[in-house]
């Protein structure tokens, strides 16, 4: 009697999901749940590696409509909100202090154009890393997932792998379009 190896049985194999992965992150409730039960690098980590795979959103690139940014808008620092200070970097004026005081909101300011005519634009990078210095204005705000409501509205999201001397980063870009005429 011979014994004849059946043919493994064929499982159909599931679709993949037709649009991006959610980010579960993007639930209040999920992340203060996890955040109770996680450390605080642990649950970075796991927020920054859903974000990875997620990716940015692209629903409000400008800056200073950016529905997530609201709790940083409205901070004074340096004397002026920084509503004011990205409208005053669009008008071009006062140009020499605009990178202090993006600095104080976590924010860096990767690009500009200077020109004194036509379209005057620029390129932000909001920090999104553990030590970033917007961290406590959305904390106050009661945002604890501000990361991942950031990234829904940013236009593009680099984030730089930790290396044994340096820690992981990551940026969420966004716009400052030009002045409506």
């Amino acid at each position: 009697m011979t014994k004849k190896k059946q043919p493994p049985v064929r499982m159909q194999e599931e679709e993949a999901p037709a649009g991006p992965v959610s980010n579960p992150f993007l639930d209040a409730g999920f992340y203060s749940r996890m955040r109770d039960y996680t450390e605080r690098d642990a649950a970075f980590s796991k927020e920054l590696k859903s974000i990875g795979e997620y990716g940015a959103g692209k629903q409000s690139t400008d800056a200073r409509e950016a529905p997530s940014l609201d709790a940083l808008r409205v901070v004074v620092k340096k004397g002026l909100s920084l509503k004011e200070m990205l409208d005053r970097i669009v008008q071009g004026v006062e140009s020499g202090l605009w990178e202090p005081w993006l600095t104080a909101f976590g924010f860096e300011l990767r690009g500009v154009n200077y020109a004194k005519t036509g379209e005057r634009n620029a390129r932000l990078a909001l920090d999104i890393s553990l030590g970033s210095k917007a961290q406590p204005i959305f904390m106050n705000a009661g945002i604890g997932n501000w990361r991942s409501v950031a990234v829904q509205d940013c236009a593009q999201v680099q984030i730089e792998k930790p290396t044994e001397k340096a820690p992981a980063k990551a940026y969420a870009i966004f716009y400052l379009d030009a002045a409506d005429k």
